[in-house]
């Protein structure tokens, strides 16, 4: 039975992604060796460096202002390594929080400038997007997360800054057009848009490198990477390998404007029918749902098993919802195809009919 993957990460990949790193996973392109066996060093890898890259900034439109990095650590490492390397002691940075990434990234920023948490969604769970805050002219940079996984919320609109953006992307980087010049820095965890688990994709502005003034330890430091082309160290060959074959796939179908229209079908169908159908209710506000994470709740929940049951008959995975929010999360990265939404939301019509 095939599986309809919704887990929110490590998540879907593409089929004919999965399929290309199979076989370079035993043997890249005829060398006789694996690509996880090859010299991070040799031409083999060192041209898939390159490549990738070079995809990254035709996807976003990157000038050479910006410089692109393949780091490791997840973006729980960016929460700390962003403050460190762009900000003084005396600096302040606004945050906005979101939810639970962003609160994570609010406290390690404390440990090295001043914090100034411009607006909050906590009063209500997280399930809306605060607007309409100010952004003071003192800020070193302004802090975001786009996505947030956990609460199904996304940013729709970016705020006006007279300083830097810094966004964690990690959960919908690559799945909609970004105005770029808006952002200082976007890290993003690669395991549900960009690729498996294992790489950290960081885009920064080059000017903004080398001003905190502190001694950073040489694998903290963005200019370290930047020097070294992402090799200071070994990189993750292969995650950054399947992460190429993923953004070539995007650009093969149509880039981020033609991503983003998918995405927004295949949201449409399922956000339709939670407020279609009497037995489910949606979580976060309707203007702040995000295409990439739907949760929702049954109005009864002693009938969450009985319907985890049936999607799991039905071949339905990786839809519990997250501790937080309880219920159900559809995640609907950009390789996840309508059709299977399309059989979630047929599996809800029919659990309507058996228990309605």
């Amino acid at each position: 039975m095939k599986k309809h993957n919704f887990f929110a990460g490590p998540a879907i990949l593409p089929e004919e992604v999965k399929k290309q790193a199979s076989e370079a996973a035993l043997d890249y392109q005829g060398i006789g060796l694996s690509l996880m066996e090859i010299s991070h060093r040799g031409k083999e890898f060192v041209a898939i460096l390159e490549k990738t890259e070079q995809t990254v900034r035709e996807l976003l439109g990157l000038s050479d202002d910006y410089a692109v990095l393949f780091l490791t650590g997840g973006a729980s490492t960016q929460f700390f390594m962003t403050a460190m390397n762009l900000a003084s002691d005396n600096d302040t940075i606004g945050f906005v929080d979101t939810g639970s990434w962003s609160k994570k990234a609010i406290k390690e920023a404390r440990n090295f400038c001043q914090v100034d948490v411009l607006a909050s969604s906590a009063d209500s769970n997280y399930n809306y997007i605060p607007k309409n805050y100010s952004v003071p002219d003192k800020l070193k940079y302004l802090h975001l997360t786009s996505n947030n996984t956990i609460f199904g919320t996304q940013t729709k609109i970016w705020p006006d800054s007279s300083c830097p953006i810094v966004c964690d992307m990690s959960s919908d980087i690559f799945s909609r057009p970004l105005p770029v010049e808006k952002f200082g820095l976007i890290y993003a965890g690669a395991q549900k848009n960009v690729g498996p688990a294992g790489v950290t994709l960081v885009i920064v502005k080059k000017d903004l490198v080398n001003k905190s003034g502190r001694n950073l330890p040489t694998m903290l430091n963005y200019q370290t990477h930047i020097d070294k082309d992402s090799s200071f160290n070994t990189p993750p060959v292969f995650p950054i390998y399947v992460s190429m074959l993923t953004m070539q796939w995007v650009l093969k179908n149509g880039g981020l404007q033609a991503m983003k229209s998918r995405n927004d079908a295949k949201a449409e169908v399922l956000y339709n029918e939670i407020d279609r159908n009497g037995l489910f209710k949606g979580t976060t506000a309707p203007e702040d749902r995000s295409p990439m994470n739907a949760t929702f709740v049954l109005e009864n929940p002693e009938l969450e098993e009985a319907f985890l049951e049936i999607c799991t008959e039905a071949g339905i995975v990786g839809l519990k919802g997250h501790r937080s929010v309880g219920g159900f999360r559809a995640s609907m990265y950009n390789a996840i195809e309508l059709e299977s939404v399309q059989l979630l939301v047929d599996v809800m019509k029919s659990f309507e009919q058996k228990n309605g």
